[in-house]
Protein backbone atom coordinates (compact mmCIF):
# COMPACT_ATOMS: atom_id res chain seq x y z
CA UNK A 1 0.00 0.00 0.00
CA UNK A 2 2.95 2.34 0.62
CA UNK A 3 4.02 2.16 -3.02
CA UNK A 4 0.40 2.36 -4.15
CA UNK A 5 -0.05 5.70 -2.40
CA UNK A 6 3.12 7.00 -4.09
CA UNK A 7 1.84 5.60 -7.40
CA UNK A 8 -1.30 7.74 -7.12
CA UNK A 9 0.74 10.83 -6.24
CA UNK A 10 3.15 10.28 -9.13
CA UNK A 11 0.33 9.78 -11.62
CA UNK A 12 -1.63 12.92 -10.73
CA UNK A 13 -1.31 15.40 -13.60
CA UNK A 14 -0.42 19.01 -12.71
CA UNK A 15 -0.34 18.55 -8.92
CA UNK A 16 0.21 21.31 -6.39
CA UNK A 17 3.84 22.50 -5.99
CA UNK A 18 4.23 20.47 -2.80
CA UNK A 19 2.96 17.38 -4.58
CA UNK A 20 5.81 17.08 -7.08
CA UNK A 21 7.99 13.96 -6.74
CA UNK A 22 11.04 12.76 -8.66
CA UNK A 23 10.54 9.05 -8.06
CA UNK A 24 9.29 6.32 -5.75
CA UNK A 25 11.92 6.80 -3.03
CA UNK A 26 11.51 10.58 -3.09
CA UNK A 27 7.72 10.27 -2.91
CA UNK A 28 7.84 7.84 0.02
CA UNK A 29 10.37 9.97 1.90
CA UNK A 30 8.61 13.28 1.25
CA UNK A 31 5.14 11.98 2.12
CA UNK A 32 6.41 10.33 5.34
CA UNK A 33 8.20 13.49 6.50
CA UNK A 34 5.47 15.95 5.56
CA UNK A 35 2.35 13.98 6.42
CA UNK A 36 3.49 11.18 8.69
CA UNK A 37 4.07 7.49 8.01
CA UNK A 38 0.38 6.76 8.54
CA UNK A 39 -0.52 8.76 5.42
CA UNK A 40 1.11 6.04 3.29
CA UNK A 41 -1.83 3.80 4.16
CA UNK A 42 -4.48 6.44 3.55
CA UNK A 43 -7.39 4.99 1.60
CA UNK A 44 -6.64 1.36 2.48
CA UNK A 45 -9.90 1.04 4.42
CA UNK A 46 -11.88 1.77 1.26
CA UNK A 47 -10.05 -0.96 -0.67
CA UNK A 48 -10.47 -3.46 2.18
CA UNK A 49 -14.17 -2.72 2.47
CA UNK A 50 -14.79 -3.28 -1.22
CA UNK A 51 -12.43 -6.15 -1.93
CA UNK A 52 -12.37 -8.11 1.33
CA UNK A 53 -10.72 -11.51 1.33
CA UNK A 54 -13.23 -13.69 -0.45
CA UNK A 55 -12.13 -16.73 -2.42
CA UNK A 56 -14.28 -18.41 -5.04
CA UNK A 57 -13.54 -22.04 -5.61
CA UNK A 58 -14.47 -23.99 -8.73
CA UNK A 59 -14.24 -27.60 -9.79
CA UNK A 60 -14.61 -29.34 -13.12
CA UNK A 61 -18.19 -30.35 -12.42
CA UNK A 62 -19.63 -27.45 -10.46
CA UNK A 63 -18.92 -24.06 -8.95
CA UNK A 64 -18.95 -23.43 -5.23
CA UNK A 65 -18.09 -20.38 -3.19
CA UNK A 66 -15.96 -20.70 -0.10
CA UNK A 67 -16.09 -17.38 1.73
CA UNK A 68 -14.34 -16.06 4.76
CA UNK A 69 -14.48 -12.38 5.76
CA UNK A 70 -16.63 -11.82 2.67
CA UNK A 71 -15.65 -9.05 0.25
CA UNK A 72 -18.20 -8.48 -2.52
CA UNK A 73 -15.76 -7.60 -5.31
CA UNK A 74 -13.57 -10.69 -4.93
CA UNK A 75 -16.58 -12.95 -4.51
CA UNK A 76 -18.01 -11.79 -7.84
CA UNK A 77 -14.53 -11.77 -9.42
CA UNK A 78 -13.55 -15.40 -8.87
CA UNK A 79 -17.08 -16.78 -9.15
CA UNK A 80 -17.45 -15.23 -12.60
CA UNK A 81 -13.95 -16.35 -13.60
CA UNK A 82 -14.56 -20.00 -12.76
CA UNK A 83 -18.05 -20.07 -14.28
CA UNK A 84 -16.97 -18.61 -17.63
CA UNK A 85 -13.75 -20.65 -17.72
CA UNK A 86 -15.69 -23.85 -17.13
CA UNK A 87 -18.29 -22.95 -19.77
CA UNK A 88 -15.56 -22.30 -22.36
CA UNK A 89 -13.72 -25.55 -21.66
CA UNK A 90 -10.75 -23.92 -19.97
CA UNK A 91 -10.49 -26.73 -17.41
CA UNK A 92 -10.22 -29.52 -19.97
CA UNK A 93 -6.94 -31.38 -20.44
CA UNK A 94 -3.41 -30.00 -20.10
CA UNK A 95 -3.51 -27.86 -23.22
CA UNK A 96 -3.24 -24.08 -23.19
CA UNK A 97 -6.58 -22.32 -23.37
CA UNK A 98 -5.61 -18.64 -23.80
CA UNK A 99 -8.99 -17.58 -25.21
CA UNK A 100 -10.89 -19.14 -22.30
CA UNK A 101 -8.48 -17.59 -19.77
CA UNK A 102 -8.65 -14.13 -21.37
CA UNK A 103 -12.43 -14.17 -21.77
CA UNK A 104 -13.13 -15.44 -18.25
CA UNK A 105 -10.75 -12.85 -16.81
CA UNK A 106 -12.36 -10.04 -18.79
CA UNK A 107 -15.88 -11.05 -17.71
CA UNK A 108 -14.75 -11.34 -14.10
CA UNK A 109 -13.35 -7.82 -13.99
CA UNK A 110 -16.37 -6.26 -15.71
CA UNK A 111 -18.62 -7.70 -13.01
CA UNK A 112 -16.38 -6.97 -10.02
CA UNK A 113 -15.41 -3.44 -11.11
CA UNK A 114 -19.07 -2.44 -11.12
CA UNK A 115 -18.94 -3.00 -7.35
CA UNK A 116 -15.36 -1.84 -6.76
CA UNK A 117 -15.22 1.41 -8.77
CA UNK A 118 -16.80 3.68 -6.12
CA UNK A 119 -14.38 2.34 -3.49
CA UNK A 120 -11.47 2.97 -5.86
CA UNK A 121 -12.59 6.57 -6.43
CA UNK A 122 -12.74 7.13 -2.67
CA UNK A 123 -9.26 5.61 -2.25
CA UNK A 124 -7.79 7.90 -4.92
CA UNK A 125 -9.40 11.00 -3.41
CA UNK A 126 -8.01 10.12 0.02
CA UNK A 127 -4.50 9.51 -1.35
CA UNK A 128 -3.88 12.65 -3.43
CA UNK A 129 -1.60 15.34 -2.03
CA UNK A 130 -3.42 17.78 0.25
CA UNK A 131 -6.45 15.54 0.64
CA UNK A 132 -8.84 16.84 3.31
CA UNK A 133 -10.63 13.52 3.68
CA UNK A 134 -10.01 11.55 6.86
CA UNK A 135 -12.63 8.82 6.55
CA UNK A 136 -14.60 6.89 3.95
CA UNK A 137 -17.87 8.40 5.14
CA UNK A 138 -16.59 11.97 4.96
CA UNK A 139 -15.16 11.46 1.49
CA UNK A 140 -18.31 9.76 0.21
CA UNK A 141 -20.62 12.49 1.52
CA UNK A 142 -18.48 15.33 0.16
CA UNK A 143 -17.99 13.84 -3.30
CA UNK A 144 -21.69 12.98 -3.58
CA UNK A 145 -22.78 16.44 -2.42
CA UNK A 146 -20.38 18.36 -4.69
CA UNK A 147 -20.27 16.15 -7.78
CA UNK A 148 -23.22 13.80 -7.58
CA UNK A 149 -23.50 10.03 -7.96
CA UNK A 150 -21.92 10.13 -11.42
CA UNK A 151 -18.55 11.06 -9.84
CA UNK A 152 -18.23 7.52 -8.49
CA UNK A 153 -18.62 6.06 -11.98
CA UNK A 154 -17.17 8.71 -14.29
CA UNK A 155 -14.01 6.60 -14.57
CA UNK A 156 -15.83 3.24 -14.87
CA UNK A 157 -15.58 3.03 -18.70
CA UNK A 158 -11.91 4.01 -18.49
CA UNK A 159 -11.41 1.59 -15.60
CA UNK A 160 -12.80 -1.19 -17.76
CA UNK A 161 -10.57 -0.10 -20.65
CA UNK A 162 -7.66 -0.70 -18.27
CA UNK A 163 -8.81 -3.62 -16.13
CA UNK A 164 -10.25 -5.74 -18.96
CA UNK A 165 -6.94 -5.90 -20.88
CA UNK A 166 -5.02 -6.06 -17.57
CA UNK A 167 -7.03 -9.03 -16.33
CA UNK A 168 -7.09 -10.72 -19.73
CA UNK A 169 -3.29 -10.40 -19.96
CA UNK A 170 -2.78 -11.46 -16.34
CA UNK A 171 -5.03 -14.52 -16.50
CA UNK A 172 -3.61 -15.63 -19.84
CA UNK A 173 -0.04 -15.19 -18.60
CA UNK A 174 -0.81 -16.95 -15.31
CA UNK A 175 -2.48 -19.93 -16.94
CA UNK A 176 0.37 -20.27 -19.47
CA UNK A 177 3.15 -19.86 -16.92
CA UNK A 178 1.50 -22.35 -14.57
CA UNK A 179 1.23 -24.97 -17.29
CA UNK A 180 4.90 -24.49 -18.27
CA UNK A 181 6.31 -24.41 -14.74
CA UNK A 182 3.90 -26.95 -13.26
CA UNK A 183 2.63 -29.21 -16.09
CA UNK A 184 1.25 -31.71 -13.57
CA UNK A 185 -1.26 -29.06 -12.40
CA UNK A 186 -0.82 -30.16 -8.79
CA UNK A 187 -0.93 -27.73 -5.89
CA UNK A 188 2.51 -26.07 -5.67
CA UNK A 189 2.73 -22.83 -3.61
CA UNK A 190 6.04 -21.75 -5.17
CA UNK A 191 4.71 -22.20 -8.70
CA UNK A 192 1.48 -20.33 -7.98
CA UNK A 193 3.29 -17.49 -6.21
CA UNK A 194 5.91 -17.09 -8.95
CA UNK A 195 3.43 -17.34 -11.80
CA UNK A 196 1.12 -14.87 -10.10
CA UNK A 197 3.85 -12.31 -9.52
CA UNK A 198 5.23 -12.52 -13.07
CA UNK A 199 1.78 -12.42 -14.64
CA UNK A 200 0.88 -9.35 -12.57
CA UNK A 201 4.07 -7.52 -13.49
CA UNK A 202 3.57 -8.29 -17.18
CA UNK A 203 -0.01 -7.03 -17.20
CA UNK A 204 0.71 -3.99 -15.02
CA UNK A 205 3.53 -2.75 -17.22
CA UNK A 206 1.52 -2.97 -20.42
CA UNK A 207 -1.57 -1.23 -19.00
CA UNK A 208 0.12 1.63 -17.10
CA UNK A 209 -0.96 4.29 -19.68
CA UNK A 210 -4.60 3.41 -19.08
CA UNK A 211 -4.06 3.53 -15.31
CA UNK A 212 -2.65 7.07 -15.61
CA UNK A 213 -5.75 8.14 -17.57
CA UNK A 214 -8.01 6.50 -14.96
CA UNK A 215 -6.21 8.32 -12.13
CA UNK A 216 -6.68 11.69 -13.86
CA UNK A 217 -10.43 11.10 -14.18
CA UNK A 218 -10.80 9.84 -10.61
CA UNK A 219 -8.91 12.76 -9.07
CA UNK A 220 -10.14 15.55 -11.35
CA UNK A 221 -12.33 16.95 -8.59
CA UNK A 222 -9.20 17.86 -6.59
CA UNK A 223 -7.22 19.30 -9.53
CA UNK A 224 -6.16 22.96 -9.67
CA UNK A 225 -6.12 22.95 -13.46
CA UNK A 226 -9.52 23.99 -14.91
CA UNK A 227 -8.98 21.83 -18.00
CA UNK A 228 -8.39 18.74 -15.88
CA UNK A 229 -11.37 19.48 -13.63
CA UNK A 230 -13.65 19.52 -16.67
CA UNK A 231 -12.12 16.43 -18.33
CA UNK A 232 -14.70 13.87 -19.42
CA UNK A 233 -13.91 10.54 -20.95
CA UNK A 234 -10.92 8.48 -21.97
CA UNK A 235 -9.84 10.40 -25.06
CA UNK A 236 -10.08 13.88 -23.50
CA UNK A 237 -8.02 12.74 -20.50
CA UNK A 238 -5.42 11.18 -22.82
CA UNK A 239 -5.21 14.40 -24.82
CA UNK A 240 -4.54 16.43 -21.66
CA UNK A 241 -1.76 14.06 -20.54
CA UNK A 242 -0.14 14.16 -24.00
CA UNK A 243 -0.37 17.95 -24.12
CA UNK A 244 1.10 18.57 -20.68
CA UNK A 245 3.68 15.78 -20.38
CA UNK A 246 4.13 14.16 -23.77
CA UNK A 247 4.16 10.40 -24.25
CA UNK A 248 6.32 9.98 -21.12
CA UNK A 249 3.34 11.15 -19.08
CA UNK A 250 1.50 7.93 -19.84
CA UNK A 251 4.12 5.97 -17.92
CA UNK A 252 4.12 8.03 -14.73
CA UNK A 253 4.09 5.67 -11.75
CA UNK A 254 5.19 2.65 -13.81
CA UNK A 255 7.68 1.40 -11.22
CA UNK A 256 5.44 1.63 -8.12
CA UNK A 257 2.58 0.11 -10.13
CA UNK A 258 4.66 -2.97 -10.92
CA UNK A 259 6.08 -3.07 -7.38
CA UNK A 260 2.61 -3.09 -5.80
CA UNK A 261 1.06 -5.42 -8.37
CA UNK A 262 3.59 -8.26 -8.10
CA UNK A 263 3.07 -9.12 -4.41
CA UNK A 264 -0.64 -8.44 -4.74
CA UNK A 265 -1.17 -10.90 -7.60
CA UNK A 266 1.25 -13.39 -6.05
CA UNK A 267 -0.74 -13.43 -2.80
CA UNK A 268 -4.07 -13.42 -4.63
CA UNK A 269 -3.28 -16.41 -6.83
CA UNK A 270 -1.52 -18.31 -4.03
CA UNK A 271 -4.51 -17.87 -1.72
CA UNK A 272 -6.93 -18.79 -4.48
CA UNK A 273 -5.04 -21.97 -5.44
CA UNK A 274 -4.62 -22.98 -1.80
CA UNK A 275 -8.34 -22.67 -1.11
CA UNK A 276 -9.16 -24.37 -4.40
CA UNK A 277 -6.92 -27.33 -3.54
CA UNK A 278 -8.50 -27.51 -0.07
CA UNK A 279 -12.00 -27.52 -1.52
CA UNK A 280 -11.26 -30.17 -4.15
CA UNK A 281 -9.51 -32.40 -1.62
CA UNK A 282 -12.45 -32.30 0.79
CA UNK A 283 -14.95 -32.70 -1.99
CA UNK A 284 -13.28 -35.94 -3.02
CA UNK A 285 -13.25 -37.28 0.57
Amino acid sequence: MEAQDSQTRLQVINPSPNGLYTGVSNALSTISKAEGVGSLWRGISSVALGAGTTLAIGSASRLSILTENIGPAHAVYFATYEAIKQAMGGNMGNEHHPLAAATSGACATIASDALMNPFDVIKQRMQVHGSVYRSIAQCTRTVYRNEGLAAFYVSYPTTLCMTVPFTALQFTAYESLSKVINPGKGYDPITHCTSGALAGAFAAGLTTPLDVIKTLLQTRGTARDVEIRSAKGLFRAAAIIKQQHGYAGFFRGLRPRIITTMPSTAICWSSYEMAKAYFIRHQDD
